[in-house]
């Protein structure tokens, strides 16, 4: 892959592939947003595939998307996000990290 508007299709079909969108309408999921593409792609597509994130976009924007939306999800993702701690942002002990950024992310949420 060259281009980053060929990544980007890529990883756009690939999610399709995977039937990531079966609740959404057809055409919602056509030109994803930067926040939508990244996490879904997180969610749904494998370590390959999330490869190709960091070729888009800058690790502190993939990290924001994690903290914001996949850590808070708890227990439900806690295996996935100890494996993205510790391979993507380079948490010496990925599983305190997950818990403790799982905290302070719910109580920004809270205080809102």
């Amino acid at each position: 892959m060259q281009s980053k508007d060929s990544i980007k299709l890529y990883l756009e079909k690939r999610l399709r592939e995977e039937n990531s969108f079966w609740s959404f309408e057809k055409m919602s999921c056509r030109n994803l947003s930067d926040w939508n593409l990244i996490k879904y792609v997180l969610l749904r597509l494998d370590l390959n595939d999330i490869k190709y994130l960091f070729q888009l976009y800058p690790k502190e924007k993939i990290k924001e998307v994690w903290l914001q939306e996949l850590v808070p999800q708890g227990d439900y993702l806690l295996a996935m996000n100890i494996c993205f701690a510790l391979l993507y942002f380079g948490a010496r002990n990925p599983r305190q990290y997950v818990r403790s950024m799982e905290t302070r992310m719910l109580k920004k949420r809270i205080r809102v």
